[in-house]
């Protein structure tokens, strides 16, 4: 006889979690706190599924305390849960209203979902650097372009606020390193990934980091996590144009793309580029594709637990 489960969705805030059971009425308020949560979860029953969407960190407490319960716990991705809310017609949007959107998703999807997994310390604070990281990274670029044009006053003081954020930029580097360096079987993971050609030191953090928590069942399954699969968009014998999904991690997206930027000048990869520009693809969809074959190396390398030979890409002499 098949199991019952119970289905619970979470609006998680910063001070405060919104708490609501598929198919029954009301929500429960309870505060963002280990005291707090630790009583409620005790008071569930084992056959319980929680479900939250990614908040950066606020998410987390939970998610970490449901697991340790023995509860199985889902991460969502919020555009999912925004879409399926618009598409149930959703008029309004609120902290209860997204609790129960929550759990209505998780007791219509819960068999296709993967179950969130605790990490260890080191990369789960390696992840909240990685994410303060792109945080900078994004807000600097914002500043530039809008301070695009100011008078030589305000560029002067411009260039003083860039060479702060490289110095910040530098110490999170260094704390990322540090906290690799203290996982040995991480470092080495991480190490090897560098050696693909065009993966530097912040894509090979990101890939190891995703790498280590989700076990992808292929390649195709890690290009789809990033949002660089095409996404068809065919009717009939109409044949409409490609899209990225832009489903995963933007940080992940950015990164493979710059290390795809890096890879097409190098022996290994020239060759490659330039057979896709002569393809016709425009400079971004070569450097996509391109993106797309280094996550798929990364998976293999990560999976093989050997280093990647270029000699394998590289074209005869």
């Amino acid at each position: 006889m098949q199991e019952v489960h119970v289905f619970i969705g979470v609006d998680v805030a910063k001070a405060e979690l919104v708490v609501a059971t598929a198919s029954q009425p009301g929500c429960r308020s309870i505060a963002n706190e280990v005291g707090a949560i630790s009583a409620w979860l005790r008071e569930l029953p084992d056959n319980t599924l929680v479900a939250m969407e990614s908040t950066g960190r606020y998410h987390q407490l939970l998610a970490t305390l449901a697991h340790a319960a023995g509860l199985q716990v889902f991460v969502l991705n919020a555009r999912d849960v925004f879409f399926y809310a618009r598409a149930l017609g959703a008029r309004a949007k609120t902290d209860r209203l997204d609790a129960h959107v929550i759990a209505r998703y998780l007791l219509e999807h819960h068999e296709h979902l993967h179950p969130w997994q605790a990490c260890c310390p080191a990369l789960a604070q390696v992840n909240t650097l990685l994410a303060q990281r792109w945080t900078v990274v994004t807000k600097r670029t914002a500043l530039h372009q809008s301070l695009q044009g100011c008078d030589a006053a305000i560029a002067a003081e411009l260039g003083a606020l860039d060479a702060a954020f490289a110095t910040l930029l530098k110490a999170m580097d260094a704390r990322i390193a540090a906290l690799f360096a203290k996982d040995a079987r991480l470092a080495e993971q991480r190490a090897l990934l560098q050696s693909i050609v065009g993966v530097g030191a912040q894509s090979s953090a990101l890939l190891a980091s995703v790498l280590a928590q989700l076990d992808f069942a292929s390649a195709d399954a890690l290009v789809a996590y990033s949002g660089l699969d095409p996404r068809a968009c065919d009717s009939g014998r109409s044949r409409g144009h490609r899209r990225l999904s832009k489903r995963g991690q933007p940080a992940l997206r950015r990164q493979m793309y710059l290390a795809a930027m890096s890879a097409c000048h190098t022996k290994t990869f020239e060759a490659t580029y330039k057979a896709l520009r002569q393809r016709g693809l425009k400079t971004t969809e070569a450097l996509v594709v391109l993106a797309r074959k280094l996550l798929r190396i990364a998976f293999a390398v990560w999976r093989s637990g050997k280093p990647f030979e270029p000699q394998r890409y590289a074209p005869s002499a």
